[in-house]
């Protein structure tokens, strides 16, 4: 009997190329040059993931059969008896986004033919068009339509607006404010402005973040409807997924949700009962491949389209196991994409590459991506508090980011 390739070894590889602090997963292999990548990232909470991944995950896996991807994935979720969270979903991630990498390497096969075959030979990306007030915002969008991109999110501000006056208190704390109202007046300033201005040709999708209360984000969701954007995104916070139901019993506007999420208790009534349009779950949050993969034919079954989360805070890895998934899934919706600069291109080597707005695999087996880990090393992770996320209402009172 030939015996089973197996994990000989569990490394983690922090960099940080451009803003954002990545963390990498390298498995080793029983067999000679036989590895895999995987995307572990969590930006805010990088030294958590690491943690995890060399005190629990490593011991857990090593000298396990690569081949048995799904029963590796379902014990490591349980192996801590306490589950479905960032830090420990991220970790799982990595590995098994490592796993699937080996597995088409030693098939010598793409993944998304591992998955079941390409359902279209590219995917569609959104990329992202902001400015102070609306002229800058459609100035970016005709700059990247001249590019060919075809769908576009449009903000103003940054999340909810930022840099308005706003009138705080005496002695209000630092942080990140914005006015919720105010936010919502201008958004819908700057939507008018831009459709009038681009026309019908470019689809338009926009990001509240979870920056309005659960009725106001039932009226703004009414009142973009009028734009007939591509998708609404993020317009309640996970805790507050129960006021979809009104806001689809009020609007036609399109929905897109999911990437905070880490439970199938928070996607899954979503989806079945038709409440959004399209899911967008941060792949390497809930877990890796194999929970998305799973998550995407649920949703084929409900008319629910992917839109895999894709900042650059998913790793090139990452984007590359979004890519993947994107080919192969019968309802892939579009991809969001962060426009990497030349630096992350040249420390992953394989990075997949966007042409007229779509985004193209390598065709090289497993997920078709390396790491340069010289290169990596060069750039270590910085520490800092993050500012972004400490934001605030106009009295100083804390909100969501």
């Amino acid at each position: 009997m030939t015996q089973p390739v197996t994990i000989r070894d569990v490394q983690v590889i922090t960099t940080q190329p451009s803003g954002q602090r990545l963390v990498i997963v390298k498995l080793i292999t029983s067999e000679p040059g036989l590895y895999g990548l995987g995307c572990a990232t969590f930006t805010q909470r990088f030294h958590a993931v690491v943690a995890a991944l060399e005190g629990h995950l490593k011991p857990f896996v090593l000298g396990r059969d690569v081949s048995r991807i799904e029963e590796i994935w379902q014990m490591a979720m349980v192996n801590g008896y306490w589950r479905n969270g960032p830090v420990l979903n991220n970790a799982i991630s990595g590995i098994d986004q490592a796993l699937w990498d080996i597995k088409g390497k030693m098939a010598g096969m793409p993944v998304y033919d591992l998955l079941g075959g390409k359902c279209r030979e590219a995917a569609a990306v959104y990329t992202h068009a902001d400015g102070r007030e609306p002229q800058e915002v459609e100035d970016n969008v005709r700059k990247f339509m001249a590019e060919g991109y075809r769908y576009i999110r449009i903000q103003m501000g940054g999340y909810g607006g930022r840099g308005a006056a706003l009138a705080k208190p005496d002695g209000a704390p630092d942080g990140a404010y914005f006015d919720p109202r105010g936010y919502m007046r201008n958004m819908l300033r700057m939507m008018a402005h831009v459709r009038g201005a681009v026309g019908e040709e470019v689809e338009l999708l926009h990001d509240i973040h979870e920056r309005l209360s659960p009725i106001d984000a039932v009226q703004f969701a009414k009142d973009v409807e009028q734009f007939r954007l591509f998708f609404l995104e993020d317009s309640l916070a996970p805790e507050d997924i129960a006021w979809f139901r009104m806001m689809r019993a009020q609007c036609a506007t399109p929905l897109a949700m999911g990437e905070l999420f880490n439970s199938p208790h928070e996607w899954l009534p979503l989806i079945t009962d038709r409440l959004i349009d399209f899911i967008r779950m941060h792949v390497s949050q809930m877990g890796g491949i194999t929970p998305a993969r799973h998550v995407a034919a649920t949703a084929n079954m409900f008319g629910v389209r992917t839109a895999w989360h894709g900042p650059g805070d998913t790793s090139p890895v990452g984007h590359a196991a979004n890519l993947h998934l994107d080919l192969w899934a019968p309802n892939f919706g579009i991809q969001e994409w962060c426009r990497f600069n030349e630096l992350v291109y040249e420390m992953f080597p394989g990075l997949p590459v966007v042409r007229n707005g779509y985004m193209y695999p390598n065709d090289k087996p497993g997920l078709g991506i390396d790491i340069d880990e010289k290169l990596a090393a060069k750039y270590p992770c910085q520490d800092w508090v993050e500012g972004w996320t400490q934001t605030r209402l106009p009295d100083g009172g804390p909100a969501r980011p």
